[in-house]
């Protein structure tokens, strides 16, 4: 009994041995390739991701190991910062209270914390803004064309309203006339179609 744990043993610290031996070589050889011709730079990159290797054996939300290790399967450093920015924003959207822009963040980047945070971000700031604006048919034919999409909708509004008030202040009055019958209720389309017409 006393022969064959000694046995196995023995043949689990050469298993390990070897394999944090191919480790280290994996490692060597990302370094190389990054910067075949400097050595110090090799070294400096090889404690890098000898550091950050040990700290991804060491993380405990395997969800978001699982998101750094796909994006970066075979650099750990990488791993690293990403998993610590996934796990950051994965804790901010726990925190957060507007329920429909969160429901857009997750739509959009169902496996992407950080996109997640990024987008919900975005989204709230845009939402807020389109509570704010006050040309409510421009704001019409934002939400008209983006009713799930605040960011969208910001962006549309801003540009039909400038397109709007250069419509306003164009003096051809006849080609501004054929703009406005081709496009009614689109005032980039109209400007579009104006400027084209006219230069």
């Amino acid at each position: 009994m006393k022969k064959t744990i000694f046995i196995l043993t023995i043949l689990l610290f050469t298993a390990s041995a070897a394999f944090s031996q191919s480790i280290e070589s994996k490692i060597r050889e990302f370094a190389r390739n990054e910067y075949p011709n400097d050595s110090e730079m090799q070294n400096y990159i090889y404690k890098q991701q000898m550091l950050a290797y040990r700290y991804m054996l060491t993380v405990t939300d395997s969800e978001v190991k699982e998101i750094a290790v796909r994006e970066y399967p075979n650099d750990y450093a990488m791993q690293q910062y990403t998993y610590n920015n996934q796990l950051a924003a994965k804790n901010y959207m726990k925190t957060v209270t507007d329920r429909e822009v969160k429901q857009i963040a997750y739509r959009e980047y169902p496996n992407d914390y950080a996109m997640q945070q990024y987008t919900y971000n975005n989204q709230l700031a845009a939402k807020n803004y389109m509570k704010t604006v006050t040309d409510k048919e421009v704001k019409q034919i934002a939400y008209r064309e983006y009713p799930n999409d605040y960011s969208m909708q910001k962006y549309t509004y801003d540009n039909q309203l400038s397109a709007k008030n250069y419509m306003k202040s164009v003096t051809n009055s006849a080609t501004k006339a054929k703009a406005q019958r081709e496009y009614p209720n689109d005032y980039s389309m109209q400007k579009y179609t104006y400027d084209n017409l006219v230069y």
